[in-house]
């Protein structure tokens, strides 16, 4: 990567921005300009000690780009508003809609690659599937204003004729790893059952609501936070380096392409701290419950065909090294 023009990364001090930032630095990229809301202490430890160039807070962005006209290779935009318990639309559409489509319109005019976060949440229940082909956006029924939100912006950038040198959307499935400490009821079944497991030395899942899935037998398709970033830092080089094909560009999604169950999921957790494990079952809470994604796939043909073949964590090997290296020892990435 050219060493004299920076990479910007948006919500750079979040769970997925800090490990992105972290993965850079490991590659030897610290011409880093880290955008984000950075009032927020909590997230602080996840950025105080990344190597970068500079901050921004995410309201002064485009002021500051117009002021500093800085040189700028490449944009990993994962900054937005995450919370799916959050039912005020407007609220994500200022950030997750409108935001977005300020840092496409900086993209194209100086022509610079861009990389943005979606959302496996687009697919609402999945009874369309989960392919990521550019006509089944807008057919797409999502079941929380998020969801909305993503796949708006999703439809939005396919229909551009203008559009970055080269530019991706990825739809992340259940993303898991260090660093997301600060999300607290949006954090990971892990992290939940890991705090579980600490306090009381059970863990509870949510009961099934549906008479074709057993309880604890609810099915994502969980992605190891590691493997996120190792993706668009691969896209990103290829684009940087005018090796991303034209044709190549649009929403792909990201996961394993395997669905396990939360059961699986928290008997990984039990096995990272080296316990048998001890699994009962709740009621769903009612604010949730017809908003409950039953099962999650990602279909990953379209992200092989592009060229990526990395082998991706096991939901066994991810847990563990969440558990034992970070849990344990209260660590971040």
């Amino acid at each position: 990567m050219n060493q004299s023009s920076a990479i910007i990364v948006t919500g750079a001090a979040g769970f997925i921005g800090s490990c992105m930032v972290q993965y850079l630095n490991e590659q030897g990229v610290e011409n880093l300009i880290l955008v984000d809301d950075f009032g927020i202490e909590e997230k602080r430890k996840n950025w105080e000690s990344k190597k970068f160039i500079q901050i921004v807070e995410r309201y002064n962005l485009f002021e500051w780009l117009k002021e500093k006209d800085p040189s700028i290779e490449a944009v990993i935009h994962l900054g937005a508003r995450t919370d799916t318990t959050e039912f005020n639309y407007a609220i994500h559409e200022e950030l997750n809609v409108q935001y977005s489509k300020d840092i496409w319109h900086y993209c194209v005019e100086k022509n610079i690659p861009l990389i943005y976060a979606s959302s496996a949440a687009t697919y609402g229940s999945g009874e369309l599937g989960y392919n990521d082909d550019h006509e089944l956006p807008f057919k797409l029924k999502p079941l929380n204003p998020y969801g909305i939100s993503k796949n708006e912006f999703d439809k939005w950038a396919l229909l551009q004729t203008n559009h970055p040198s080269s530019w991706t959307g990825l739809k992340f499935f259940n993303i898991y790893g260090p660093n997301e400490y600060h999300k607290e009821r949006m954090a990971s079944v892990i992290w939940h059952s890991f705090n579980q497991i600490r306090k009381d030395g059970v863990v509870k899942l949510f009961k099934s609501h549906r008479p074709d899935f057993n309880d604890g037998q609810q099915l994502r398709d969980f992605v190891y936070v590691k493997d996120l970033v190792k993706v668009m830092f691969w896209m990103s080089q290829l684009m940087v380096n005018g090796q991303w094909a034209n044709d190549n560009n649009g929403i792909y999604n990201l996961g394993t392409g395997t669905a396990r169950s939360f059961y699986d999921l928290a008997a990984a957790t039990f096995r990272g701290l080296d316990k048998e494990p001890n699994i009962i079952f709740i009621d769903m809470p009612e604010d949730i419950r017809d908003k409950y994604q039953y099962f999650t796939e990602a279909k990953m043909r379209k992200l092989h065909d592009a060229g990526y073949d990395e082998p991706f964590y096991s939901l066994e090997e991810g847990v563990d090294d969440y558990v034992r290296n970070y849990l344990k020892e209260l660590k971040i990435y």
